[in-house]
């Protein structure tokens, strides 16, 4: 080896071969600060190894939900390794003092701020979401057109399966930044249908009937809310009843309850013999139609009339 790189060496320029002479007496001289910092960097490691072998288990005995916990540790983790390597930094070079090492670190994160600016927002809103708890897994939501139950809520976004059966991915910022409607907040909820009854008919005998025929299904909720039926309008053949109840909060509640209600109270009204009537119309003309009757046509009404 030195038969090769003796020649070379010695043919290299004075201030070249000085200046890499510099450079390994620098480096033996830094060995064992590096060594001591890929030291700390390996116990900084087996350190957080420990800790998300012990903190998950800690937190989930508190009912801490899962997304939660891995929101935490991973806020942990980076926090933990941050420090750890400013610290090892510091130790390998220790003319780099941690201020200057948070300098650099601040404008180098500002770059990268604006640069994944989206990405940023929706973490934050992710965290946030999870720490208030606005709605969570299961929970039947509806936001900006988007409205389903609730499969999975992620750093970044949420997965909401709609009753169709596709499923939304949808950024954690849509759901911090506009309203959303929480449909499953309670387990009930309430629902209206509107019903007519003939202007014939005897107003409060039809609420009557109306009413019992409501309470008699058994996925209207009385309990928590007696049924509710107010006369609503004259309408163009029919006085319009507003028909409310309470029921289970989930659209599928919803929709078996409302079948479950017209159909008893269509068996009721006919049952009573309460009508239920169709439109009615009435058409006035200008002039007098022609009548035919048994192919032949009149044009006076007065002689159809006498026949």
């Amino acid at each position: 080896m030195s038969e090769i790189f003796g020649p070379l060496w010695a043919s290299l320029p004075d201030p070249l071969r000085n200046q890499l002479e510099g450079y390994a007496t620098g480096f033996w001289a830094l060995l064992p600060q590096l060594i001591l910092a890929l030291l700390f960097i390996i116990f900084i490691w087996a350190l957080i190894k420990v800790l998300k072998w012990i903190l998950p288990r800690s937190l989930r005995r508190a009912r801490m939900r899962r997304a939660l916990v891995d929101v935490i540790m991973m806020l942990i983790t980076v926090g933990i390794w941050l420090f750890g390597v400013l610290i090892a930094v510091t130790i390998a070079f220790p003319t780099i003092t941690p201020g200057k090492a948070l300098t650099a670190l601040g404008v180098g994160g500002v770059a990268i701020g604006f640069a994944f600016k989206d990405v940023f927002e929706n973490f934050l809103a992710g965290v946030l979401l999870l720490l208030r708890e606005p709605f969570s897994i299961d929970d039947y939501i509806d936001c900006e057109d988007i409205e389903g139950q609730v499969e999975e809520i992620t750093i970044r976004d949420t997965h909401v399966r709609q009753t169709d059966g596709q499923l939304v991915v949808a950024p954690n910022a849509m759901f911090f930044k506009n309203p959303v409607t929480i449909r499953t907040a309670r387990d009930v909820r309430r629902t209206t249908i509107i019903c007519g009854v003939a202007y014939s008919e005897d107003v409060d005998a039809a609420r009557e009937v109306i009413a019992n025929a409501v309470r008699s299904v058994d996925a209207v909720r009385d309990d928590v809310r007696d049924v509710e039926i107010f006369a609503q309008e004259f309408a163009d053949s029919a006085i319009n009843f507003e028909v409310t109840w309470w029921t289970g909060s989930r659209p599928i509640d919803i929709r078996s309850s409302r079948d479950k209600v017209v159909a008893a109270v269509k068996r009721a009204l006919d049952d009573a013999g309460i009508e239920i009537p169709f439109p009615y119309r009435t058409l006035t003309f200008k002039e007098p139609l022609p009548l035919t009757r048994g192919g032949t046509e009149s044009k006076d009404p007065d002689a159809d009339a006498a026949e």
